[in-house]
């Protein structure tokens, strides 16, 4: 079934061709999504994949704006008390449950070689920091940890609960946030209309020879299972692909390292990788 949606700013796809084809189309919001403010009444949606790269978009007349300044929150912790007891319930999981302590031995196996010679903690900062339960256990390991995200309660958390640095910030468009070894983005280049130069935009806060770390929900992998899995919700904007992941990096300036395809402990499908200035 086709659909004709009201205009929303265009995707690109990570090779810029921009020849999508409709793959799926939604006439109700699926299974488990959130119910936002933009997306209680009339709910019509696709998902569409680039024929040159593989790469997955998702198109709809629904305005978005403001979502992650407040709204992301209300619909899924619902308040500062909701986002410490997801905070606590998540980090108090078994490591065998936890995408968090995948996420973390992954990246310190990875960083440890690197930053032997530091002489001092490793600074890293997470983009869109959200619950925080990564820099909880980052800090745990012996990092400097500083959360950045747009929604100010995200970031009382990060402070009060979890005693890392906090900047209530939008990664895009504000600026000045100091030097680190390492910057993550953990499952939040996919939310936002122009990933590539997101990415791009790390490159002024890196230190020579630091790297970004990059998850991003796997398209290939969660489509064997259907359009109604969580890596299609209407926060998607992107779902990427090893093909359309290796693209958004090099496009952004960056080599690609280390990429792996995974399921989660939580069952998501993720891609992750590390992304080194070229």
């Amino acid at each position: 079934m086709s659909a004709v949606l009201s205009p929303m700013p265009p995707l690109e796809c990570a090779c810029a061709a921009r020849r999508f084809e409709q793959v799926h189309f939604y006439e109700a919001a699926p299974a488990g999504e959130a119910r936002f403010p933009f997306s209680g009444g009339a709910y019509r949606r696709t998902i569409e994949r680039c024929g040159e790269c593989t790469h997955y978009v998702t198109r709809h007349g629904m305005d978005t704006s403001g979502l992650y300044g407040g709204a992301y929150v209300d619909a899924t912790y619902g308040d500062l008390e909701g986002v410490k007891r997801t905070f606590e319930r998540i980090a108090a999981l078994p490591e065998y449950k936890s995408d968090n302590a995948g996420r973390v031995k992954r990246i310190l196996e990875y960083a440890v070689p690197q930053f032997r010679a530091l002489g001092r903690p490793p600074r890293i900062l997470d983009v869109g920091s959200g619950l925080c339960v990564f820099l909880h256990r980052m800090k745990q390991a012996g990092w400097d940890c500083t959360a950045l995200d747009p929604d100010s309660r995200a970031c009382q958390h990060a402070s009060a609960v979890v005693g890392v640095n906090a900047i209530h910030a939008d990664f895009v468009r504000d600026d000045g946030f100091g030097r680190f070894d390492a910057m993550a983005f953990n499952k939040v280049l996919e939310h936002v209309p122009e990933p590539v130069a997101m990415l791009r935009k790390a490159a002024r806060y890196l230190e020579p020879g630091g790297f970004v770390y990059v998850e991003l929900p796997d398209a290939e992998g969660a489509a064997r299972e259907g359009f109604g899995r969580e890596e299609f919700f209407i926060e998607h904007l992107h779902i990427f692909t090893a093909r359309s992941f290796a693209l958004l990096v090099e496009r952004a300036g960056f080599r690609l390292a280390g990429l792996q395809q995974v399921r989660e402990p939580s069952s998501k499908f993720t891609l992750r990788g590390f992304a080194h200035l070229a």
